[in-house]
């Protein structure tokens, strides 16, 4: 006897078989029950999650002779000869390949006539959506008015393709994705009654691959016991055949990328890549596992919906407090614009390597997220005992380990000279800086006022000399320069004027009253 695919052999025959649906079953069976059965149903959803599956049941349990609780029997004449597929009753339809006017009017013509046993005659069209708009109108009159032994299930994983006069004649039903625990119970049941021997780990990562849908779950877990055949799989046994990465491998890359080690972040890349894994799936996993850090750094409440593994937990969490969330949304946007390059690239491994550098080095970029990514680097350096040389950002090490050398390498942190535009906003914060600096600087400013120079330098224009003498001395013109700096994250120059007189004065105009008026117009 030949093989039948685990999917089709363990395709559910009644509602209650039907995992994660819960909201659609019930309201089905009770229509059954109660004989208030639609006339156009509309089903709708992402792949294998059950769409026809329940559109068949329900084909099955309109017709049965004696329906238990809204369920198909299983037994009578109808039921058997719907489910071998010899009823005339149930017509389905793919839509894919029958998308044409022709096709939908031999159905209108087929609907004239009532069913010769049975009570309903039912047509599932499945991937409806690839109908032609001539086709849905041909369909549009006999969907609104059938006759009253007529029901039309219509299936479609894009229901944003269907016409709007298609929706409104029918009852919608969207199938949700199904979660991990639930497909990982139906697998289990599943290889219990073929008596497989499978790690409960292996059947909830493969549970996690499919992403939602069950269809999928069971494919894969069919793939893996073919490849190995008679022998008990594993976890590992699971990752080796679907090619993909442990999520401790993950760990160990971002430990890697974190201290900016370009060498074994590349040297980890060529031991996945020597181990078979495929790269596109590689890079979907890593955004994947980027974006469970990202949630996990938001709330560490949010793990419980997670798939982390129980052993790996410790580690993960020493990832999220190791890392902010500035950088994590930086990986991933890197990532993610990777994810959309490498399905067509015909070098995968190089983009991926240039993607890893990046991570390594955010002194590539000159985005806003990169040069935080730098700041919080030389600040986690200092943190272990590295001395920074003070305005240039650049990192100074006296004796560092060989890691902490590598982590700090071409670290240098630099930010844009103000434009006019900085000076006025300085203008708008003036009395906030004030307040931040310390006492004597606060009242020797007392007597001046800011201006604006012809370079774009900010004027401190005083009126007492002993006030402009002392802000000169030490180093109170960099205290101020450093609360600017903090305050717009630009670099101004600071110079002290001293105005005499009121003519003088006139000559620096008080920006500070200037900011509802006409830009300031700067003095030669």
């Amino acid at each position: 006897m030949s093989y039948t695919a685990l999917y089709r052999k363990f395709r559910p025959t009644t509602f209650g078989d039907v995992k994660g649906q819960d909201h659609i079953v019930t309201t089905l069976r009770n229509q059954i029950k109660a004989g208030r059965i639609g006339h156009a149903f509309l089903f709708t959803g992402t792949r294998g999650t059950g769409k026809t599956t329940s559109a068949q049941i329900l084909a099955r349990a309109v017709n049965c002779e004696e329906p238990v609780d809204g369920n198909p029997c299983g037994v009578c004449p109808m039921c058997r000869s719907i489910a071998a597929g010899t009823s005339m009753n149930v017509i389905e339809i793919d839509a894919a390949s029958n998308n044409g006017v022709d096709n939908i009017r031999e159905i209108v013509e087929e609907v004239r006539y009532s069913p010769t046993e049975g009570r309903y005659k039912v047509y599932i069209i499945d991937e409806v959506h690839m109908l032609s708009a001539g086709a849905f109108n041909a369909l549009l009159k006999t969907l609104e008015e059938p006759p009253s032994y007529v029901i039309f299930i219509l299936a479609t994983t894009e229901v944003h393709k269907i016409p709007i006069t298609i929706l409104s004649r029918c009852q919608r039903y969207d199938f949700r994705r199904i979660t991990v625990d639930e497909i990982a119970g139906r697998l289990k049941e599943l290889t219990t009654a073929e008596q497989l021997s499978v790690e409960d780990r292996a059947l909830r990562y493969v549970a996690t691959v499919a992403d939602g849908s069950m269809r999928d779950a069971i494919s894969l877990l069919d793939q893996c016991i073919a490849f190995y055949l008679g022998e008990t799989l594993t976890y590992d046994k699971v990752l080796e055949v679907l090619g993909t990465v442990d999520v401790s491998i993950f760990g160990r890359l971002m430990v890697h990328i974190r201290t900016g080690n370009v060498t074994e972040s590349l040297r980890l890349l060529d031991e996945i890549i020597t181990r078979g894994r495929e790269l596109t799936q590689f890079t979907v996993d890593f955004t994947w596992y980027l974006r469970n850090l990202l949630l996990a750094k938001a709330s560490e409440e949010l793990m419980d919906t997670m798939e982390i593994p129980t052993d790996y937990r410790e580690e993960f969490l020493q990832e999220v407090h190791a890392n902010s969330e500035e950088r994590l949304v930086r990986f991933i946007r890197i990532f993610s614009e990777l994810t959309n390059k490498i399905r067509y690239a015909s070098q995968k491994r190089v983009l991926v390597e240039v993607a890893l550098i990046k991570l390594c080095k955010p002194q590539m970029e000159t985005g806003t997220d990169a040069l935080e990514d730098r700041v919080a680097r030389v600040e986690e350096a200092i943190e272990h005992g590295v001395a920074a040389a003070p305005f240039t950002g650049t990192a100074v090490q006296s004796g560092p380990s060989a890691l902490e050398k590598e982590a700090l390498e071409e670290v240098t942190v630099s930010y844009p000279k103000a434009l006019p535009e900085d000076i006025m906003e300085v203008a708008k914060n003036w009395s906030g800086i004030s307040a931040k600096l310390p006492g004597s600087i606060k009242v020797a400013l007392s007597s001046a006022r800011p201006s604006v120079g012809s370079e774009n330098q900010l004027l401190l224009v005083f009126s007492e000399a002993f006030d402009k003498e002392f802000m000169e001395q030490g180093d109170h013109l960099e205290e101020i320069k450093k609360v600017i700096l903090s305050q717009i994250q630009k670099e101004v120059e600071v110079q002290t004027v001293l105005a005499n007189n009121q003519k003088e004065a006139g000559m620096y105009p008080d920006i500070t009253k200037l900011l509802n008026k006409v830009p300031v117009e700067y003095i030669d």
